[in-house]
């Protein structure tokens, strides 16, 4: 048992176990579809893990609600959040990373340049390769293509989520003076925004596939250009239901000005998402 005057000790569940065999059928699933390999397992796995994330943020809601939750508790959650979104942090810092390297170091020592045997690799494995980015490789695997720009749909949606952090800012102001009205109006504009967003972003894809021939398998600049801003993407739409779920609680009254974590939690997320996108529009769109 707890209480909000005891020290919480987790109760037994079966939600972790069921998010790792989840996740496990899901990321199993989408290596098969990536190689040419059927939906079916993955969409099991995601289904699993959709069930799971509502009912375990269910009985969280709930506990929350009865009172089970002493400040230790709170001081749990925010730490807990701190490491997800450091987690996050590493996460993208590895696609940043193979992004600065096939730039940087590979791409260069495929052409001959560089220190070493930058000149024996380029007459050995692809003599005459003459290196630029962005580029799909000396194989041009893909064939011709075209970059996507920075002006335009990156730019809007650039414009999007700066706005959205905005707005979240507002609602979180709105919360702390216990105006849930305008808390509740302020978070609905921020997930009209991140919905938004991604429709552009599925709008931008559907004219890289149709009309530029840039595709995942367009060679390194593809694949890092896809799995960036695609996988960027996705927080964005996690992220977006999360802001509506906390609406959808604040509707109920769920928060106040000096009880309100789970806001906190979906606001700082949806800051990390912004500062994410920034690094993208200008190492991915722009240089």
């Amino acid at each position: 048992m707890s209480s909000a005057n005891s020290y919480y000790i987790p109760h037994e569940a079966k939600w972790p176990i069921v998010g790792s065999i989840s996740l496990f059928l899901f990321f199993m699933g989408f290596a098969s579809v990536l190689n040419g390999g059927g939906w079916v397992i993955m969409a099991i796995g995601a289904a699993l893990l959709v069930y799971m994330m509502v009912r375990w943020f269910g009985d969280v809601i709930k506990e929350s609600e009865s009172g089970m939750y002493s400040e230790q508790v709170d001081v749990s959650f925010r730490m807990s959040m701190m490491w997800f979104i450091f987690s996050e942090v590493m996460f993208f810092g590895a696609f940043f990373g193979a992004l600065f390297y096939a730039r940087v170091f590979s791409g260069p020592w495929l052409s001959g340049f560089g220190e070493g045997g930058a000149a024996a690799t380029n007459a050995v494995l692809w003599s005459g390769f003459d290196y630029m980015w962005p580029h799909n490789g000396p194989a041009e695997l893909g064939g011709d293509y075209q970059v996507m720009g920075w002006f335009g749909l990156p730019l809007i949606n650039t414009a999007i989520l700066l706005l959205s952090g905005v707005t979240v800012t507002i609602a979180h102001h709105a919360i702390k003076d216990n105006d849930h009205s305008k808390m509740v109006r302020w978070l609905l504009a921020t997930c009209g925004l991140g919905f938004l967003f991604v429709f552009l972003q599925a709008f931008e894809y559907y004219e890289a596939y149709a009309h530029l021939n840039l595709k995942m398998t367009t060679g390194i600049y593809g694949s890092t250009f896809f799995m960036l801003t695609g996988f960027h993407g996705f927080h964005v739409t996690m992220g977006a239901i999360i802001l509506l779920i906390v609406m959808l609680r604040g509707t109920k009254k769920h928060f106040s000005s000096t009880n309100h974590f789970a806001f906190e939690a979906a606001a700082w997320y949806w800051h990390f998402v912004d500062v994410v996108w920034l690094g993208l529009f200008i190492f991915v769109y722009i240089l």
